[in-house]
């Protein structure tokens, strides 16, 4: 009978999880292929950084909309400054080094008969334990602005996590991905709430209804809309332009001098047709494509609606 509650099995988390991380992937190709169309437009391009963050908290996926994917894939990015220098530290790696030669945790020698034979239950289980960890972070530095940390305490924590759990140092950027794009999910699900679901062949309970904390703030039916109510040059180019920081722009493979024209565009965002924040967005163009510029722009006000 459907709703009929039955006992949680393994086999069925392993499956729940690889379809999450299908759901994961399917929607980040749809934040590049947004990015990448809007780009063209400074007012899409700030619109699109900010519904990013909003509508699921998520300002990781955000970055797409930014100078740090200029010149990169932004997973390439992640894994130059941050996954690689712990899956390759014994080889002494820094960012940029060909990893081709060097021997890493995601070697094979490095796996236990856990990872081998695990079906899934265990690697949701590091995803389960390192949540509460990843709302720590966005709680105590208020959404994703401070990246370099977030990133770096993150998989440092997911390192000793996953070998409390599977008693080994085998480490890879899919695993990587996987726990923190899975609690990214579920951050985003605290917000917008869940339905709950029961599995369509077994009856068995995947997932709980909840009540996120838009819903609570807005009623069951919310909708955001968000506009570009002014938009202005900033006030002195070059002025601008020589307050950035050289050596993170090196980081991204751009230089000030990149930069032709940069805007500040002011973004009303509405719930239920009523305005409840404002806030503004930095963006810069770089040749034909605007890109937010994420080193000047404050976006912890966005993680504060709805609170």
């Amino acid at each position: 009978m459907a709703g009929t509650k039955k006992e949680f099995n393994t086999k069925l988390y392993a499956v729940i999880v690889f379809f999450l991380i299908a759901a994961i992937l399917a929607g980040i190709t749809v934040i590049t292929y947004r990015s990448k169309y809007n780009g063209f437009n400074p007012e899409k391009v700030a619109i699109a950084f900010t519904e990013s963050i909003v509508e699921r908290g998520d300002g990781y996926n955000a970055y797409k909309n930014t100078i740090v994917s200029k010149n990169y894939k932004y997973g390439d990015y992640i894994r130059e400054y941050y996954m690689f220098p712990i899956i390759y530290a014994e080889s002494g790696y820094k960012p940029g080094d060909d990893t081709d030669d060097m021997k890493g945790l995601n070697d094979d020698s490095y796996i236990s008969d856990k990872t081998k034979n695990d079906n899934g239950s265990l690697a949701g289980e590091v995803i389960d334990k390192m949540y509460p960890y990843y709302e720590a972070l966005m709680e105590t530095y208020g959404g994703w602005d401070d990246y370099d940390t977030i990133f770096t305490l993150y998989f440092e924590e997911l390192v000793r996590v996953r070998y409390e759990v599977f008693g080994d140092k085998y480490m890879t950027d899919e695993i990587m991905f996987t726990a923190l794009e899975a609690n990214v999910s579920s951050y985003g699900d605290t917000l917008t709430g869940t339905e709950e679901e029961y599995d369509e062949n077994t009856n068995l309970k995947i997932s709980d209804k909840t009540i996120g904390i838009y819903e609570k703030a807005f009623g069951g039916n919310y909708d955001f809309d968000y506009e570009v109510v002014a938009t202005k040059d900033v006030d002195n180019l070059d002025e601008y332009k020589s307050s950035l920081d050289k050596e993170t722009l090196e980081t991204y493979k751009i230089s000030a001098d990149d930069i032709s024209a940069a805007k500040i565009c002011t973004v009303a965002i509405s719930a239920n047709d009523k305005e409840i924040a404002r806030y503004d967005v930095v963006v810069v163009q770089i040749k034909s494509t605007w890109y937010v510029d994420n080193t000047n722009t404050d976006t912890t006000a966005l993680y504060e609606i709805g609170r």
